[in-house]
């Protein structure tokens, strides 16, 4: 079989990862029930999309990996939990994410293939802003310098196109045709399951914030069971300020957000993935995006007018009058059609906003085999197969640092 440069590339790569992670990790240790077993190179701890693609890229290098998640993979009080996220590329002037979200969703695709499971809609996207706010105009021009295809359209054209949305004349759009839908709990379950079956560890467990006076962390179940690993990633989402309060309690806050599902008129196909596109609006204080009735759940609509602080693990979710009165402000704006629509399903999660809203992607600072890996923002899930590989080379050494993903911006 000729070996193509691809594939020596990933050959080497891999070679390396091994090599330079499993000479930290213990050659035996302690594991369930006393059982003695090697230790893995790498424990991901969080089974959502940042520590999932982690520990994706992490195996496909050839490291060994335990994946481990307090509540289950994409679990409800998850951030990676839920029906439905957008992928698109209109980021603005952030370059680094357009690029980011259109290498992401070949990866998507490919886990589609892999799981034979329905991941992803290409309903297309489209992006709403105000005359006078430059997002658009921005967006418009990363996305020509990176080829990726897009048009802009008026508030004649958006609603002649697409009759379900309601423009004013001082609004307009972006709209990317090669974008669209990802199944978001699905996707991450199905990874998680072909991860397993592939001979990854995974395990329940709650596990405690790294401890110990070295270099080197000590880290431990909730239950004070020793969990021993080379490297240790922290992709716990929300959880990572509760855990690291003192690194990350200033950097991180985690929003309250709800989300309402809309009952469509019988009959009326206008609503279907095929025919309304996945969409996202300045229009709103905050913002609002949305989606087509998805397997038929009914239009899905969160307004982000507010900012409320959310406990993962003890917050209400039950939906409450002053978002529904937010909600139906916005929908007699833009969407009249469903301004008094029933209100068929309910969703109450969480944003876990970093300062900036960019990823921390970075080294703890106190120990060398401590990785943290959060800070999506509302924003992450879609690129958390680019984010899972970059995690993988910063725990080998090999990828450049971003600046904008560290935990001190503008140091090493």
């Amino acid at each position: 079989m000729d070996l193509t440069r691809r594939d020596a590339t990933r050959l080497l790569a891999a070679t390396a990862l091994t090599s330079s992670l499993g000479a930290q990790a213990s050659p035996g240790t302690s594991g369930r029930a006393g059982a003695t077993t090697r230790a893995p190179d790498v424990a991901v701890i969080g089974a959502g999309a940042f520590g999932a693609w982690t520990a994706h890229a992490l195996r496909a290098a050839g490291a060994s990996v335990c994946l481990v998640d307090a509540y289950g993979a994409a679990n409800s009080r998850a951030s990676s939990g839920g029906e439905s996220r957008i992928i698109r590329s209109s980021y603005g002037a952030q370059a680094i994410y357009s690029r980011m979200a259109r290498d992401s969703l070949a990866h998507w695709r490919e886990l589609e293939r892999r799981s034979g499971a329905r991941l992803y809609e290409p309903t297309g996207v489209l992006a709403i802003a105000p005359d006078g706010d430059d997002y658009l105009d921005l967006s418009a021009r990363t996305l020509a310098t990176l080829g990726i295809r897009h048009e802009r359209l008026d508030a004649a054209e958006t609603m002649r196109r697409y009759p379900q949305f309601h423009l004013a004349d001082s609004e307009s759009a972006l709209y990317e045709p090669d974008s669209g839908a990802l199944y978001a709990r699905r996707a991450i379950q199905e990874l998680v399951r072909l991860l397993v079956a592939d001979g990854m560890s995974y395990r329940q467990e709650a596990i405690a914030p790294p401890a110990g006076g070295g270099r080197q962390a000590d880290v431990r179940t909730r239950a004070g069971e020793r969990l021993v690993a080379g490297h240790y990633v922290y992709a716990c989402g929300p959880w990572l300020p509760k855990l690291f309060a003192a690194l990350l309690g200033g950097r991180i806050r985690v929003d309250r957000a709800e989300v309402y599902f809309l009952g469509v008129p019988a009959g009326d196909s206008r609503y279907l993935p095929s025919r309304m596109p996945t969409w996202l609006d300045e229009y709103a204080p905050g913002g609002a995006y949305g989606f087509a009735s998805l397997e038929g759940r009914g239009v899905k609509v969160a307004v982000d007018a507010r900012v409320e602080p959310m406990d993962p693990d003890d917050g209400d979710r039950t939906v409450t009058a002053p978002y529904l009165a937010d909600l139906r402000r916005f929908l007699r704006h833009r969407f009249p059609g469903l301004a008094e629509a029933p209100i068929v399903e309910t969703r109450v999660c969480q944003y876990e906003m970093a300062t900036g809203e960019n990823y921390i992607l970075d080294a703890h600072p106190d120990y060398d085999n401590v990785w943290i890996a959060g800070g999506g923002s509302g924003h992450g899930y879609k690129n958390a197969p680019m984010v899972g590989g970059y995690v993988a080379d910063l725990i080998d050494k090999r990828g450049p640092a971003e600046d904008a993903f560290r935990l001190r911006p503008g140091t090493g």
